[in-house]
């Protein structure tokens, strides 16, 4: 096992294990990324650099910068030889112009008066009894007036999610992670630390950024902590059950049906 373990690595592991062997532990990689990978990686970074302010704040510069950091992605697919939709990536370019402009006046309209603690920061803490780490990166820290910190996620999709989707338990539980371990990081109480979603969404006609808060109480990371733990000691364990329901569930798992697993 790895001296780590991050979210996604959990969320693989939680959905099947022995999905989470190949990945993880035979490092086969059958998925490259797509479309909607390299808009959300594009994306990401246009958040941080605004944020940062290391970008000029002006619609052209941000449709510029984003263009630029998409197209990057875009190439290295194609290096790849990922199969690309050439209609579904002119539309994204277009969509993105409605979208980039609105990123920073969502978060001052939400946060109101705020500092940035940090952006992308890497989160790299010891799990106890275990030897290892919990690994992750937060998208944003914010620290507004009332002394609160503000931790967001920033999440693309196509028009929002419903009620179903912002309640999902692994959903929940990437939040979760992160005020536990920030918490200890900075030795910060966690009555302190409100966690958020911020959708950037690429079809939407209005209301093209949504920040929501999602309440990470204790019951909610103690039992992501319980799944944590779980999750380690299996994999140190060894144990790669198969879970044949994840196989064609949601978009399907990459490796059904192929050379290292036939369900």
């Amino acid at each position: 096992m790895r001296g780590h373990i991050s979210y996604s690595e959990i969320k693989i592991w939680d959905e099947c294990a022995y999905k989470h062997k190949l990945m993880y532990i035979d490092n086969i990689k059958n998925f490259h990324g797509n479309e909607h990978t390299a808009f959300g990686t594009a994306m990401h970074e246009v958040c941080e650099k605004a944020v940062l302010k290391e970008v000029e704040l002006d619609k052209e510069s941000l449709d510029d910068f984003f263009n630029n950091k998409f197209l990057e992605e875009v190439k290295r697919l194609v290096v790849k030889k990922v199969d690309l939709n050439k209609n579904l990536i002119r539309s994204m370019r277009e969509q993105a112009k409605g979208l980039v402009e609105y990123i920073i006046p969502e978060l001052k309209n939400t946060f109101n008066d705020y500092e940035v603690f940090s952006a992308e920061e890497e989160i790299y803490e010891k799990l106890e009894d275990t030897g290892k780490h919990y690994k992750g990166y937060i998208d944003l820290v914010l620290k507004t007036s009332d002394g609160k910190y503000h931790i967001i996620d920033w999440k693309t999709c196509s028009w929002g999610w419903d009620a179903r989707r912002k309640n999902e338990r692994m959903v929940t539980y990437q939040l979760a992670y992160y005020k536990h371990f920030f918490s200890k990081k900075h030795n910060i109480d966690p009555a302190n630390i409100e966690t958020h979603f911020a959708l950037l969404k690429r079809t939407a006609k209005s209301n093209k950024v949504e920040i929501f808060r999602l309440t990470s109480g204790n019951k909610k990371i103690e039992n992501s902590l319980k799944l944590l733990d779980k999750a380690v000691y299996n994999i140190k364990q060894e144990k790669y059950i198969k879970n044949r329901l994840s196989c064609t569930s949601g978009f399907g798992c990459e490796f059904y049906n192929t050379e290292h697993c036939s369900g």
